[in-house]
Parts: structure tokens; C-alpha cells; sequence
């Protein structure tokens, strides 16, 4: 039940008429309405609530205004009404929403002088639409069915742990939370960032197929280096490092649309050599767009969508079926979205959000845009946690902090038997292998 209590003598002014000298009355923020309405019950996926008041007012201060006394995502004053930002609630929950005095005021007046409570109480969260039956892909490889059946399976309910290779091509950061956890996380990302080079053999797949056998899930990105210049020797992803025009790339006769398909050879390439050893792969490619750091999301939604869709028919003419297909969002990149049929997971890449509520909200806001689709956390780095997550409903189908060069670039180095971390330290995994809904390695089993 939702009902609004005015504590003390309420918000509208209680003085009488002006006699001779006496002065003004001060003009108080005086509440009128609260959306949802008084006396509902809410759904908990309900992001927003609304209070209206007599007149234009202004947010003094944030800091006081909170949900059952921690604080509220945001709020911010749109003309008479104040606009709260929920987060992510519990549901069959009761909540108050209290605004201490001080922490707004009328426009013209002066800053509201009792506090304001407002009571609800949750539902039942509607049953969430299931994810895609199917694969992306024709004709998906048997164990990359299996692989999406375990993730379906556990969606909603475990999160999976995973740990990035050190650059490209190992598993130097799950050996390093081994080593100082005991337990090995449950998926390896690694990167065909050195496609150009001679340092890295992608054609050596052991790393892989050791992962793989013992019972690792396996995700690859690419963070994909292309010419700085025409005729250039030297190679770079980040826009600022080159002119390489994304925009002519999907046009058919250009220099730039030549060397993408020869990537996209040899890409392919690679990743059929582990289709051959009936390895699937959580195919993760032109990541973060919308964000424009990277060459392919230098000219916006258009050429970047073009460029995913000559990927994903590329792969399949080549005879690809082993891929599960990973977008990663970006915040309001709707348009970039290259479409259900191409997608098969949908990742969000978040650093530097310390509490679990940031973190339930990206979440929620990720779950709604794509309510068809399970959704991850595919690169993360300084955020809450995933003990503090889950106690919040957060559920991540998996979860992958990225690297710490200088930690793990030698699994023999002094720096390698430390356990603190650039982005995610030993304290952190211990925290996230506490949580009974965290899967670590020896808990994968595959249908």
C-alpha cells in the first residue's frame, strides 16, 4: 500500500492572515501528489516515482533524500515535480522514501522544513520473459547448445566467475585467484588482440583446448588492430591512433573494406580450429561501439551494425556454428543494437562503481532493455561486491574482471604471489567465491 505522511505540521503553511507588521509567509515546497498512486501496491520493477508539488521547486540536497535509509539512485527537480530514482527494489518488500528537511526547496520560497515520507509496498515481480530458444547461428555446434543450455539454466539463479588473459593468449589471471583461493574461475576470456604480429600463435590452440578439458568455459573478444594509415607498417584499435574509416569499410572496392575482409579470413581461421576440436567459444567482437575510444564505433550506429552483420554472415558462409554471439551495451545505444537474430547474449563493461546499488541499476536498466536476452557482466573492474550484488537480486549470467598487467604478466614473478589487484584483489574474490550463487570452475556441469 502506498501512503504519504506528513510529519509535524505538514508541508502547507500554518499561519493566519496577515495582521499589520506581521510578515510574509514563507512560501514551503507543499506536496500535492505521489506517483504511483496513494494506496497501490507497485510492481519492483518500477524504476521511477514522482511528487508533485504547488510550484517550481529545486533539490537542495541529494544526500537526504533515501529509500528505507540508504540512498536513492538520484533525484533531481523538473519544473514542480521531484523525479526519484528507485534502483533496483526487492520484491513483496516494504520501503519509505523519506525527504529530511533541507533537501528541497520552492522557486521562490525557501527550502522544505519537515520531512516528507512516503510508504509503499512491492508485488511479486511479473515471471521474466524466457531467453531466445535458439542460437544465432544455423546448425549450432552440439556443445555450443550445451554451453547455452547450462547458461539458460543458471540464468536467474548462479552467476558464473570468470577472469581475463593477461593481454591475449593464457590463463594467467584464473592461475593467479587459484593460487591464492584454491579454486579456479569458471570461464577464460581471451583476446585475438595480436592477430598482427608475430609474438602470438593463434594457431597453437592448447591453452584453449587445457581450459576447455577441464571444464572451463571459454570467451574470446578481439580487440581488433588495423592499419594507422594506408600503407602503414604500424597498427592500432583506438580511433585517436588511426585514420582507418569504418564508414568505407562496409563499402564493397575500398582499401579499408579490403583489409577487414582479410581479417575476417583469417579470424575465422582461427576460430574453426577450435570448432574442430568441438570447442565453443563465447564470441564477444566490436565491443563497447557507441563509446567511440574504438575505430568501429568512430561514425556511428549505421557502418558499426554493418560491420557486425558482414561478421556474422561471413562466419557463417565460412561454416562457423561453434559461436555464442555476445553484445556489448553501452548506456543509450539503442540505435547501434545490430538485432535480435545476430545476438545471442547481451554484456555491459562497467568499472569504478563501488556499491551494489550502482550495480543493481545497471542491471535493471540492462534487463529491460533486452528482456529477451540473458545479460552479463562482460568486463568489470572496481565495483561491488559480488556477494553485496546478489543480496541485492543481482544475477549476471557471468562475471570478468579485467587484467593487471604488471600482476600476472609473469606466473613465476615476486609481483605474481601478491594478492592485490588493479581491479579486482584477492579480498574481492574471496568475497564472490563466498556467495553460494558464484560458480567457480569445479562447479560446471555441462547438459
Amino acid at each position: 500500500m502506498l501512503s504519504v505522511v506528513l510529519v509535524g505540521c505538514g508541508l502547507f503553511s500554518c499561519s493566519e492572515k496577515n495582521k499589520g507588521s506581521e510578515p510574509a509567509k514563507k512560501i514551503t515546497p507543499a506536496l500535492v501528489s505521489v506517483h504511483p498512486q496513494t494506496n497501490s501496491a507497485i510492481s519492483p520493477l518500477t524504476e521511477k516515482m514522482y511528487l508533485a508539488f504547488s510550484g517550481k521547486i529545486a533539490v537542495v540536497d541529494e544526500a537526504k533524500i533515501a529509500l528505507n535509509d540508504h540512498s536513492v539512485q538520484s533525484a533531481s527537480a523538473q519544473g514542480d515535480t521531484l523525479l526519484i530514482q528507485l534502483g533496483t527494489l526487492e520484491e513483496v518488500t516494504s520501503y519509505t522514501l523519506t525527504v529530511a528537511p533541507g533537501a528541497i526547496k520552492a522557486i521562490p520560497g525557501v527550502m522544505n522544513e519537515e520531512t516528507i515520507t512516503v510508504a509503499f509496498r512491492t508485488t511479486e515481480a511479473p515471471p521474466a520473459p524466457p531467453p531466445s530458444p535458439t542460437l544465432a547461428v544455423p546448425n549450432p555446434s552440439p556443445e555450443a547448445q550445451s554451453v547455452y543450455a547450462f547458461l539458460k539454466e543458471n540464468y536467474g539463479k548462479k552467476i558464473i566467475s570468470g577472469a581475463m588473459a593477461n593481454v591475449s593468449w593464457n590463463a594467467s589471471e584464473a592461475e593467479w585467484v587459484h593460487r591464492h583461493t584454491g579454486k579456479y574461475p569458471a570461464l577464460n576470456g581471451f583476446d585475438y588482440i595480436h592477430h598482427y604480429g608475430t609474438w602470438v600463435d593463434y594457431t597453437d590452440t592448447r591453452i584453449v583446448e587445457d581450459w576447455w578439458s577441464n571444464n572451463g568455459l571459454v570467451s574470446i573478444c578481439w580487440h581488433w588492430n588495423v592499419p594507422t594509415a594506408q600503407g602503414s607498417g604500424s597498427y592500432a584499435f583506438y580511433t585517436k591512433e588511426t585514420s582507418f574509416d569504418i564508414a568505407k569499410a562496409v563499402q564493397d572496392g575500398t582499401y579499408e573494406n579490403s583489409i577487414v575482409k582479410a581479417d575476417l579470413n583469417a579470424v575465422a581461421g582461427y576460430l574453426l580450429l577450435l570448432q574442430q576440436k568441438n570447442i565453443p567459444v563465447l564470441w564477444r567482437p566490436l565491443h563497447e561501439a557507441a563509446g567511440g575510444w574504438f575505430w568501429w564505433g568512430a561514425k556511428g550506429a549505421a557502418p558499426l551494425k554493418a560491420l557486425w552483420r558482414m561478421m556474422f554472415e561471413t562466419f557463417k558462409d565460412k561454416g562457423l556454428n561453434n559461436l555464442i554471439w555476445v553484445w556489448t551495451a553501452e548506456p543509450g545505444d539503442d540505435a547501434w543494437y545490430p538485432g535480435n537474430e545476430y545476438v545471442d547474449v547481451v554484456g555491459r563493461d562497467i568499472y569504478t562503481k563501488p556499491t551494489a546499488t550502482e550495480m543493481a541499476c545497471e542491471y535493471a536498466t540492462l534487463k529491460s532493455r533486452f528482456p529477451n536476452k540473458m545479460v552479463t557482466l562482460s568486463e568489470c573492474g572496481n565495483v561491488a561486491g559480488l556477494a553485496e550484488q546478489a543480496a541485492q537480486g543481482v544475477r549476471w549470467s557471468w562475471f570478468m574482471p579485467w587484467y593487471d598487467y604488471n600482476r600476472t604478466v609473469s606466473t613465476g614473478g615476486a609481483a605474481f604471489g601478491s594478492t592485490a589487484h588493479e581491479y579486482a584483489n584477492i579480498a574481492w574474490w574471496k568475497n564472490a567465491f563466498s556467495d553460494p550463487h558464484v560458480l567457480s570452475r569445479d562447479e560446471v556441469s555441462l547438459p
